[in-house]
């Protein structure tokens, strides 16, 4: 007689289903889309609405450009304006804060090279802002400004302290360096630095409304200008 076992059957789940070699009991989950992708395309829509409102600003001015043609000529839904930029006037202030502020920044943080003298140093700026201001669109900006700012008060105290503002101050500070050397001799020029800078403001302005009918070197003229500032420069 045979001895029956007292133990319980140990209970077995399910087989599991055939799988291929190397085939994992389940599928891997797609990996996560970068965060970044989305923060990515976000920086694109917001680059390209600020493109297309510099053309319509530009174009039509700041009084009669309308979201609806920013948003179509970016290529946007005009909601998708609204993720970004509350109003027309703070989009203009980005617009400023990118196309023109950096180029301020840069101008007066960037060390003056060893031996430079004063009129080096301020010939300096006005070759740069003529390069990258007078005879580009960000003048065009500018301009527009001087032209509307009446009328939009809060467009052009924005562009008075964001740009205006430094750029006297980094004037005024480069005057009393070159009254301290002895290098300007009018030491009333520093109350007034507005004095050192009127040429590139003309030559914003000429560019647009009468350089067809007489072209105008802008650097040659602030040269003169600087002459009549410093003492004519000597030549060897």
């Amino acid at each position: 007689m045979t001895e029956t076992s007292n133990k319980t059957p140990r209970k077995t789940g399910p087989k599991p289903a055939n799988r291929r070699v190397g085939e994992t009991a389940s599928a891997a989950p797609a990996p996560p889309k970068p965060a970044s992708n989305r923060a990515e395309r976000a920086a694109e829509r917001r680059g390209a609405i600020i493109e297309a409102a510099m053309d319509e600003f530009i174009a039509r001015g700041f009084a009669a450009t309308r979201l609806d043609d920013v948003a179509k000529r970016a290529g946007v839904a005009k909601g998708t304006i609204y993720l970004h930029f509350k109003d027309k006037e703070s989009m203009f202030e980005e617009l400023i804060r990118t196309a023109i502020v950096p180029m301020i920044n840069r101008l007066w943080s960037t060390p003056p090279q060893p031996g430079a003298s004063v009129r080096d140093m301020v010939e300096g700026f006005a070759k740069t802002f003529i390069e990258e201001v007078a005879t580009t669109r960000r003048g065009d900006l500018v301009r527009l400004i001087v032209a509307e700012g009446p009328r939009f008060p809060e467009v052009a105290d924005f562009y008075y302290r964001e740009v205006v503002s430094r750029g006297l101050g980094g004037m005024r500070a480069l005057i009393e360096l070159g009254i301290a050397r002895g290098e300007i001799k009018q030491k009333n020029l520093a109350r007034f630095p507005q004095i050192m800078v009127a040429p590139a403001l003309i030559a914003v302005i000429w560019q647009s409304l009468f350089s067809r009918h007489a072209p105008l070197d802008a650097l040659e003229m602030f040269r003169v200008h600087l002459d009549l500032i410093f003492g004519e420069r000597r030549t060897t």
